[in-house]
């Protein structure tokens, strides 16, 4: 069979604009396939989230599915394979579900609906979706279609040791005479789930000898970031086609083909995080209407980081920095935030805060009681800096990108209103170790980031002789405990078990636990890890845990 994958990238919601994608697609593709396979959802983009509880939403989908059968007239000869919510009616109610359409000749002709609903991370699907009610492949153009949806092809023992779900969909299709198994998926990003993909997908065809094409969403959607590398695989586990990581790409291939070989080689951690970044701003503005961005430069290598990645995402004249000085920023934290911006091309406006700070003491330093420079004071420097970034957003439009990384996040070394303010948070996702790995990536042909800023201690700068270590432990044992605590999900006596100093580690889970208020405030970060702060961890508040 010629099958198409159409690796693309939609917009939640736009379900007009995806469905001209997709006509266009096989407009181009059509003639020359059995079949034009897109990702899950696809019509409406993914995750769409409550626009599934909005019952005009959904008629305007069935709307869409009808348009693109009558479409498919145009070409009698390929089906078309498309992701999109639809309703079924069981006893007289009308069901949701997760569905995967086969459209020939102007009908659908095979229905397959999601089976297995994932509700952890960042999935939440049994909120919206009903299961199937049955599996059972599709005959089409001589193959008997094995169809499924993402998740319904990672039941294996490996990952769900206490069996998580309790049927296996791909065994089933295989039992039932599946001859070619096609999954369309909107399965998200995150550093090293591309190996976990692929293994699962060689360990079905080691069961059962039957060749796998795997279509994945691309894209950046709010937090998440869709990686693409869809992939399709002969019944030996060779690889016949693999689609590329973070960018739009359709091939037209033929199924019945050998692979020419094993998983192509994994990419570098950093070189991975940077690409990811790029597609998350990008899409991110992009979706939201903005066009530019403004981000305040400290000097210090997380704002330089994230000029970086903005500037190659956006491109350098879409990219506004602003260096915010007070009396306590050296003078070589101003000359490093320049010399970044000259290497970068971007524009850097530098507005003292000094003044503005001084008028803040003598209206309100009485009433505070206070003559010394304590915490309030240093964060009323922060929040400063956040109203100049905001008022620069309010006249010309520009989106704010705040520079917050993980460490921070997690231990509340950060201020509400302040640097936390913004409408999306690049590297929250990022250890303040992995920052400064991603720093030298970067810098791995030409000195972007000037040396300085890498290899200087880190500080906020909000009073004399300042470091992040007056406060923080040692950032390498800092971020591992964070590693084990929030991606490991690991107790805390199980890190102390691991040969961690017990009061570093107590205070480091009581300050992750006690700034759960200062995250559910912050703007949305991009998901890089496994478990990122955001829609995949949902921890209360008013707690005593």
């Amino acid at each position: 069979m010629k099958l198409t994958l159409a690796q693309l990238n939609p917009i939640v919601g736009d379900i007009e604009g995806n469905l001209d994608k997709a006509c266009r697609t096989v407009q181009e593709h059509g003639r020359e396939s059995d079949l034009v396979v897109f990702p899950e959802l696809f019509l409406v983009g993914y995750p769409p989230h409550d626009l599934l509880v909005r019952q005009r939403f959904v008629d305007r989908v069935d709307d869409a599915i009808a348009r693109l059968c009558k479409f498919s007239l145009k070409f009698p000869e390929t089906g078309i394979l498309i992701g999109a919510p639809v309703t079924s009616e069981t006893n007289g109610k009308r069901r949701l579900h997760n569905a995967a359409l086969l459209i020939a000749d102007g009908d659908i002709v095979g229905r397959v609906y999601k089976s297995l609903l994932p509700s952890y991370d960042v999935f939440d699907e049994p909120r919206y979706f009903d299961p199937a009610p049955d599996i059972n492949p599709v005959t089409f153009k001589g193959e008997t279609l094995g169809i499924s949806v993402c998740e319904d092809y990672w039941n294996e023992p490996e990952l769900w040791p206490d069996g998580a779900y309790g049927i296996d969909p791909i065994g089933i299709l295989a039992r039932r005479g599946a001859t070619l198994f096609i999954n369309i998926s909107g399965s998200p990003f995150y550093l090293g789930k591309d190996e976990i993909r692929y293994r699962l997908l060689v360990n079905h065809i080691k069961k059962h000898h039957i060749p796998f094409v795997f279509v994945n969403q691309v894209g950046g959607n709010d937090e998440l970031i869709f990686d693409g590398r869809s992939l399709c695989l002969d019944g030996k586990g060779h690889i016949i086609a693999a689609l590329p990581s973070f960018e739009e790409s359709i091939i037209t291939i033929n199924t019945s083909a050998s692979g020419t070989g094993e998983m192509i080689d994994h990419p570098d951690e950093e070189a991975e995080i940077e690409s990811a970044l790029h597609l998350g701003i990008r899409d991110y503005l992009r979706k939201t209407g903005f066009s530019k961005a403004v981000i305040g430069i400290s000097g210090g290598i997380d704002s330089a980081i994230v000029l970086c990645l903005a500037s190659h995402a956006l491109g350098p004249e879409n990219v506004l920095g602003i260096a915010m000085p007070s009396q306590y920023s050296s003078d070589a934290s101003l000359a490093d935030a320049r010399q970044l911006a000259d290497n970068l091309g971007v524009e850097l406006r530098v507005i003292p805060i000094a003044p503005i700070y001084d008028a803040y003491l003598k209206s309100f330093r009485d009433h505070l009681q206070t003559n010394e420079l304590d915490v309030s004071l240093e964060n009323v420097q922060a929040r400063i800096r956040g109203n100049i970034l905001m008022a620069f957003s309010n006249k010309f439009g520009y989106l704010v990108l705040s520079t917050g990384n993980k460490s921070e996040l997690a231990t509340g070394y950060c201020t509400l209103y302040g640097d936390m303010a913004g409408g999306l948070a690049v590297i929250s996702d990022l250890p303040k170790t992995t920052v400064y790995k991603l720093a030298r990536y970067m810098n791995r042909k030409q000195t972007v980031i000037p040396e300085h800023i890498i290899t200087r201690p880190p500080s906020a700068e909000l009073r004399p002789d300042q470091t992040d270590q007056d406060t923080l432990p040692p950032y390498d044992i800092l971020d591992e405990i964070l590693h084990y605590y929030v991606e490991e999900g690991y107790s805390l006596r199980d890190i102390i078990q691991r040969g961690f100093d017990s009061e570093v580690a107590k205070w480091v889970v009581h300050t992750v636990d006690r700034n759960e208020y200062k995250r559910r405030q912050a703007p949305p970060g991009l998901k890089i890890t496994s478990k990122a702060f955001g829609i995949g961890r949902r921890m209360p508040i008013a707690a005593k845990h």
